[in-house]
């Protein structure tokens, strides 16, 4: 089994360093050592920020890729016809098991990363920013340059600035959630869609990107654009920070110019000669296979073209010993635990798309492969994120890549090929643990009871809390007790509440715990009294 990646992983650079300047020297870049290496930065206007953005073409590092220079020319204009103060929010998150480029970053330049954020603050007159985590390590790393430069979350100072932890999920990532987070609500997407450049962290215009962007910015805004764009492409000047795993000697964060061959980066971190596949921009990416991986150079656009996807930045080969489905499937049932529970098509349909691919490994037939392709066609475009859009892609990406492994498993007995489990997942299958909030991930310490005497068959708990109960044959639930997952305690709570006959209550699980803080506990009588008001 492939062992999760430590948060700093070997880091390599092909051809001159930019923004792993000073790593051959120091683990981490302090203020001062920061300074040495990569001397002082003046500031930029609004305008001239945005040209330098326009003229380099930079675009989010994060996965989304839209221009910088558009959303920096967007909150400045909200923000002047408002008459309000934006914010600037670093993205820090960073909870795919296979992307460790931002938290590289953080942990080892976080001053390279600030530079670009108050480039920014200065340019748009904010007086807020905010830099979101979900690791231990990358909070000490980004409060302690935070104190290095002076700055702190005092009412009295001219820029407020501070780190939001959240927990490790895959949801945590999306800018919705780290902006409900920083307003004080749960680390999920709320369910209404608005432009952050618009409304943001307390309904300002607020310009939020990941970590590698804004420190990408401020290399650019050090040595120009037309320096800039000495390294790599004409069309995507600059380096790229890129996570390699999966079936590899080396597993690393390496640092390269745009059009470098991706068979190099490959052979750099001891991937297979030949491998049987090549995730392209984690697991909301794409499959391309071996043919392809010798026409594709590290840019958006190539990978594009040749059916892959830049993405997050990680790349991850696979033997041609392991089972290409089963792995995939590993991952389908690690995407499908990531929902935030709240939209229907991803909660269920995530979980059905997993089964899905299992039927299919399990030799279903072709009426089990239509089954999946017909799940994640309905899961997309329906959520309040991108989860369920970018898990569907990667169903679709594995169904595309591997027909021949498909059609051993859906038309013989499958590929005879074990399932190695080569592409990291967090320990366990499920989110890293540890995080800030542990109210909001795993499993809570309140469990849900169905009393069978009281049980009329109604299904109302189906319906309003799907992630436990589901209805057999006779219309009954088929479990009779689960534990609630933290993320949907309320509505463990809901469907107790609604249940026509009262036949649901909510215990604590004590055993060597204290009392949990946050659903009430119901002894049965009490509780039903309580309740039936």
């Amino acid at each position: 089994m492939n062992e999760a990646l430590p948060d700093v992983p070997e880091v390599r650079v092909v051809g001159l360093p930019q923004l792993t300047s000073g790593f051959d020297l120091v683990e981490r870049l302090d203020l001062p050592m920061h300074l040495k290496v990569h001397g002082p930065l003046d500031p930029l206007g609004g305008e001239q920020l945005a040209q330098l953005a326009e003229r380099i073409h930079l675009k989010g590092r994060g996965g989304a890729g839209f221009p910088f220079h558009k959303k920096l020319r967007s909150v400045a204009e909200s923000a002047i016809r408002r008459g309000v103060r934006p914010v600037v929010v670093v993205n820090g998150s960073e909870d795919e098991p296979a992307c460790r480029k931002d938290t590289v970053l953080i942990n080892r330049a976080p001053h390279l990363i600030l530079d670009g954020a108050l480039l920014c603050a200065e340019a748009l007159g904010a007086r807020t920013l905010v830099v979101g985590v979900t690791r231990e390590s990358t909070q000490r790393s980004m409060e302690a340059a935070l104190a290095e430069r002076g700055l702190g979350n005092s009412r009295r100072s001219a820029l407020r600035a501070w780190v939001q932890r959240n927990p490790v999920r895959m949801v945590t990532g999306a800018a919705a959630s780290l902006i409900r987070s920083i307003d004080g609500g749960p680390a999920i997407p709320p369910g209404r869609k608005v432009s952050a450049s618009r409304s943001g962290v307390g309904g300002a215009p607020t310009l939020l990107s990941n970590a590698e962007t804004f420190a990408q910015l401020a290399i650019a805004a050090r040595i120009g654009p037309e320096r800039y764009a000495h390294t790599g492409l004409y069309d995507e000047p600059g380096t790229v920070m890129l996570t390699v795993s999966g079936a590899v000697a080396r597993p690393m964060v390496i640092e390269v110019p745009t059009g470098v061959p991706l068979r190099y980066v490959l052979q750099l971190a001891g991937a297979p000669p030949v491998p049987q596949g090549v995730l392209t921009g984690g697991y909301h990416g794409k499959w391309i296979d071996a043919a392809t991986v010798d026409e594709a150079i590290v840019s958006r656009n190539s990978l594009d073209a040749v059916g892959g996807s830049l993405g997050a930045g990680a790349i991850l080969p696979i033997g041609q010993g392991t089972c290409p489905l089963g792995e995939s499937l590993r991952v389908a049932q690690w995407l499908a635990e990531e929902s935030a529970g709240q939209c229907g098509p991803c909660y269920l349909g995530l979980p059905a798309a997993a089964r899905g691919l299992e039927d299919v490994l399990g030799g279903g037939g072709p009426a089990a492969l239509e089954a999946l392709k017909q799940v994640a066609r309905n899961v997309k475009r329906r959520g309040a994120c991108s989860h369920p859009d970018g898990s569907a892609m990667f169903l679709e990406s594995t169904i595309k890549a591997f027909t021949d492994d498909l059609a051993a498993h859906v038309l013989g007995n499958g590929c005879g090929r074990p399932v190695e489990g080569v592409l990291p997942l967090f320990e366990g299958g499920g989110a890293a643990t540890g995080g800030a909030d542990d109210a909001e991930s795993g499993a809570s310490r309140q469990k849900i009871h169905v009393d069978w005497t009281l049980c009329r068959g109604h299904g109302l708990c189906a319906d309003i809390f799907p992630e436990v109960f589901e209805l057999g044959a006779d219309g009954f639930p088929t479990v009779a007790q689960a534990q609630v997952p933290r993320y949907a305690e309320a509505k463990a709570l809901r469907a107790v509440r609604r249940c026509p006959a009262l036949a649901l209550r909510i215990e604590e699980d004590t055993r060597g715990q204290a009392p949990a803080r946050n659903l009430p506990v119901l002894s049965q009588g009490r509780g039903r009294r309580a309740l039936g008001r």
